[in-house]
């Protein structure tokens, strides 16, 4: 309790103030403090008449204390309001600051209250069931949780400032004008001038820091099952949207793009081992819909020579299967899935599998289906390379990246030389005449001129 001299200019009575005359109305006052608790929280101050004149009260040795205890004895949970006194010539007040409560269901006398303008009113019945419901189901919702260690501090506002708002703005069509720490608020990401776990995981910092395991550990194996020897492993860490981006480009980088040649047809056909839209959405929905709960495991990708293998803690919602996930919707996570589609990470519909069943059907190669097998704890979804399904009869071609880069250069500029190859690609002038000779073999291109003007075109 602290005393100050200082003179006071009483607020009016609103939805953060309320007068009181004197100790007498204890009950009164603590069902104000019962209703500024479940609301916004507010100030109390004890000695002011209705007119707002202040009247003073006679404050004791344990008058301070008296209080104190009143107020812990008949609120649930406890509240231990701040309590000061000011003197205002001869006259002193009391002055009890309460904080708005975490879950807005604070009961004074076994009541909830809550504050509408100037007045204190008791909650309804189906008020304070819906508040006990919305806390309960808050708790079985991870992504709305605060995350308890973490603080304002901890969240990358350069990374939301730079990164998201403007990817945001240009998504939506919208120039944001509220501040950064209003927006992730909004968002539910800051909640209590906390952050949520859904704040950290989208924006945290160092995210790991506070969630060891939340990242993607990818492996790249040779052959069509896990062997002891790896092709390369990799751990896609940062927060969710990094690992997305990096894991996605990762994938895209290491499988096949084989083009197709057509007699009637001078431009190749570049098709892709796999659906570019299927490996995006499967991989931001290991990271928007796994258990951050369970913090023992992680999202786990296993590209084989025939398939790549998605898994991810948790298993399907409620009511949603293997045979209905086209139709059905739900997440685990419904700040970060909302988060996440406002940007166009994700299908905001729950459209996402659709649209990975029809680029599936629309292949032009026909690739197997995906495969989903999924319990209580895990969910893993394959889906399936191409390679195998090239027709016969015709001819397939599989390019490096200079080639394709040769290829490209072609198209636009007609022909290239030797020297001018070299220099494109940035090797030596061996390497790119072996470059140019390999799809001269392939009668991709074809040489002209003689002597030092020999160059290569198209075929």
């Amino acid at each position: 309790m602290q005393k100050s001299k200082q003179s006071l200019k009483i607020p009016p009575e609103s939805t953060i103030v309320e007068w009181k005359l004197s100790l007498s109305e204890i009950k009164e006052t603590i069902n104000t403090i019962s209703a500024f608790s479940n609301t916004e929280g507010g100030k109390i101050f004890i000695g002011v008449s209705k007119a707002g004149k202040i009247a003073g009260v006679q404050i004791g040795k344990g008058t301070i204390e008296n209080l104190t205890n009143q107020i812990s004895q008949h609120t649930d949970p406890k509240v231990h309001p701040g309590i000061t006194t000011l003197r205002n010539k001869e006259k002193e007040i009391i002055i009890i600051d309460v904080k708005e409560s975490a879950d807005h269901l604070v009961l004074a006398f076994g009541r909830p209250y809550k504050r509408v303008g100037k007045s204190t009113l008791k909650m309804s019945k189906d008020e304070y069931e819906r508040l006990i419901l919305e806390k309960h189901r808050e708790k079985l919702q991870f992504d709305k949780q605060i995350c308890l260690e973490a603080k304002i501090g901890d969240i990358d506002w350069d990374f939301v400032k730079n990164t998201f708002i403007p990817l945001y703005e240009r998504v939506s069509e919208k120039k944001i004008t509220s501040d950064p720490k209003s927006i992730l608020s909004s968002l539910g990401c800051i909640k209590y001038n906390k952050p949520t776990n859904a704040g950290i995981l989208l924006f945290g910092k160092d995210t790991q820091k506070f969630f060891l395991n939340a990242y993607i550990a990818l492996a790249r194996y040779k052959g069509e099952e896990v062997d002891i020897k790896r092709l390369d492993y990799k751990e896609f860490t940062g927060n969710l949207f990094q690992q997305i981006d990096n894991c996605d480009e990762y994938i895209k980088e290491h499988i096949s793009v084989m083009s197709r040649l057509r007699k009637d047809r001078v431009q190749r056909e570049d098709i892709p081992e796999y659906g570019w839209f299927s490996i995006r959405e499967l991989i931001t929905n290991s990271v928007c819909h796994r258990d951050y709960s369970n913090i023992s495991t992680k999202v786990i990708i296993k590209i084989f020579s025939n398939r790549i293998e998605f898994y991810n803690p948790g298993g399907l919602p409620k009511g949603i299967t293997p045979k209905n996930i086209t139709e059905m919707q739900s997440s685990r996570n419904p700040i970060i899935a909302k988060i996440l589609a406002k940007i166009e990470y994700i299908e905001e519909l729950g459209e996402g599998w659709n649209k990975i069943i029809k680029e599936h059907k629309e292949h032009p190669l026909k690739p197997r289906l995906p495969v989903i097998k999924s319990d209580d704890y895990t969910f893993l979804v394959n889906i399936y390379s191409t390679k195998d399904k090239f027709m016969e009869d015709e001819k397939i071609t599989e390019f490096s990246k200079r080639q394709e880069k040769i290829i490209d250069y072609l198209r636009s500029n007609k022909k290239i030389t030797a020297s001018r190859c070299a220099k494109l690609l940035n090797v030596s002038s061996d390497t790119a005449l072996r470059e140019l000779t390999k799809l001269k073999a392939e009668a991709i291109i074809v040489r002209k001129g003689i002597g030092r003007a020999i160059y290569y075109a198209l075929k």
